[in-house]
């Protein structure tokens, strides 16, 4: 999950709920600006603590899981390469 994916699901359960943007916005302390941007994909970064609240208004709570792995660069399979051959 990225912040991408943490606006869409704020924006879906915002909606489920009925609350305006402008609502949730002035609760959490962010501008609805800023929320609209999060909400849209368009916010490349928004601090742990305004998402956590964000999050919390909506009775939704930040988890982690396991990443999957992430794919190999060409130096990595180029090192694996060398060592199978060493």
């Amino acid at each position: 999950m990225d912040i991408y994916d943490i606006g869409e699901t704020i924006r879906n359960h915002r909606r489920a709920k009925g609350v305006r943007q402008a609502d949730l916005a002035v609760e959490a302390g962010v501008s609805r600006s800023t929320l609209n941007a999060l909400e849209n994909g368009k916010l490349h970064e928004l601090g742990i603590r305004k998402i956590e609240t964000l999050l919390a208004i909506l009775d939704l709570r930040l988890t982690t899981e396991a990443a999957t792995p992430r794919r190999p660069t060409l130096e990595d399979l180029i090192r694996e390469q060398d060592l199978e051959r060493s």
